[in-house]
């Protein structure tokens, strides 16, 4: 029989209707330290260009020579976020991988654990008890180890029954 064992550990993020309302939040971001250096430059650099155009009200709304530096951006921006799109997928991919290993290992150590144990007829109720509680403790372990990394709304993963621990 197999139960389901839920934990409490990760932070839940909602996402919203159309996954995309995270983004406004402002619990849990770093939206408040940008602000505080963005706003100020932000500032400096509307007042710079007011001073440089006080004279000339007619060009302070010019836009000539934009094109070069709104191509220089995108190409800066769209560099930045296919190299960030590589680390992301090279980062999920390892930790994909180490996941399937850490499960291979546990696996392959309660095999061994329960291939060497004593086989002797009089202690097979005792080895029985052993080799169960083992593949408990093990499914537990799995599990746990599962729930840390997992960013599901129920976090609850089926595990043996452990019932009998």
């Amino acid at each position: 029989r197999r139960e389901w064992f839920g934990g409490g550990g990760m932070i839940k993020y909602e996402t919203g209707r159309l996954g995309v309302f995270f983004i406004f939040r402002c619990k849990g971001t770093v939206f408040h330290k940008a602000l505080l250096w963005a706003l100020p430059n932000a500032v400096a650099a509307a007042l710079m260009t007011m001073y440089v155009h006080i004279d000339d009200e007619d060009n302070l709304l010019d836009m000539s020579g934009m094109d070069t530096l709104w191509a220089g951006y995108t190409s800066v921006l769209g560099f930045l976020m296919v190299f960030r799109n590589i680390q992301a997928y090279k980062r999920f991919w390892e930790g994909a991988t180490l996941t399937s290993q850490v499960r291979g290992e546990w696996f392959s150590a309660v095999s061994s654990l329960i291939a060497f144990c004593n086989h002797e007829w009089d202690r097979r109720v005792d080895v029985d008890i052993f080799q169960r509680t083992l593949v408990r403790l093990a499914s537990m372990l799995y599990c746990s180890g599962l729930q840390q990394i997992c960013d599901l709304s129920d976090d609850r993963l089926e595990i043996i029954e452990c019932r009998g621990l």
